[in-house]
């Protein structure tokens, strides 16, 4: 595949998914890392993608420093869909845990009608269902501007002192050689603390991200109970989860 026609499919999911990274890339193209990567370095410089660590986002995104609004509505209506699976396992009187995932913040409008506790470090679902049915308790701690989310120790020790029914977090990138893996190690370890203060803990995870590396490895596969995604995953790759041993619903 010559340079023009890499770079058409190269910006195409680019815009589709609002960020890919090298590998994805690699793999889609049929071609080295090396290549991908000369290749971004290029279409950057014409102003058609934004370069990241690792790979590549949409220049409209990337012109409004990440912020969370942008990221929430990639895939929304594939993130709606897992939301509305993970809103089906919840039982009134329940206790959550929301961390401040994209995908996870998307449940808020399938839950604010229960009667519900949800404990969060996000500001976006604090907002979402501060006027609903829904009891709201926020993680305290050091807030980050941009992704609108509470962080940190005592953010950590704020969530150890309390015990969930069920933990709905998300992840940046998750694969059966290297377990889950993130682009923010704050982010990272709140998610840690959530699962293990859960009786059942849910990854929704869009199915983009399935057999994705990000460069922080931050847990085994082990970290979650249930792997929730959309039905626009490859069937191939849900029953290799499914195979070692990870319970999957799409």
């Amino acid at each position: 595949m010559n340079f023009q026609n890499r770079k058409q499919l190269i910006v195409q999911t680019v815009e589709e998914r609002g960020s890919v990274d090298v590998r994805e890339l690699a793999d889609l193209l049929q071609t080295s890392d090396m290549t991908v990567r000369r290749d971004l370095v290029q279409l950057a410089a014409q102003g058609l993608v934004y370069r990241t660590r690792g790979g590549a986002m949409k220049v409209s995104a990337a012109t409004d420093a990440f912020r969370f609004e942008n990221k929430a509505a990639v895939n929304a209506d594939q993130k709606d869909y897992i939301c509305q699976l993970a809103a089906q396992t919840i039982q009134e009187g329940d206790i959550l845990f929301m961390d401040c995932g994209s995908t996870v913040f998307r449940l808020c409008p399938f839950i604010r009608n229960r009667r519900i506790t949800v404990i969060t470090n996000s500001l976006p679902v604090v907002a979402e269902l501060i006027n609903s049915s829904v009891s709201v308790n926020l993680v305290g701690g050091e807030v980050d501007k941009d992704r609108q989310a509470v962080h940190g120790l005592m953010a950590e020790e704020h969530i150890a002192r309390y015990r969930a029914n069920r933990a709905f977090i998300g992840v940046d990138g998750i694969s059966l050689r290297r377990g889950l893996t993130a682009n923010s190690e704050r982010e990272a370890s709140t998610a840690v603390a959530m699962a293990r203060r859960a009786e059942t803990t849910y990854l929704l995870c869009h199915s983009a991200k399935l057999e994705t590396e990000k460069y922080l490895y931050f847990a085994p596969l082990t970290l979650f109970d249930i792997l929730i995604t959309d039905n626009e995953a490859r069937p191939d790759v849900v029953d290799a989860y499914r195979q070692a041993g990870v319970t999957v619903i799409n």
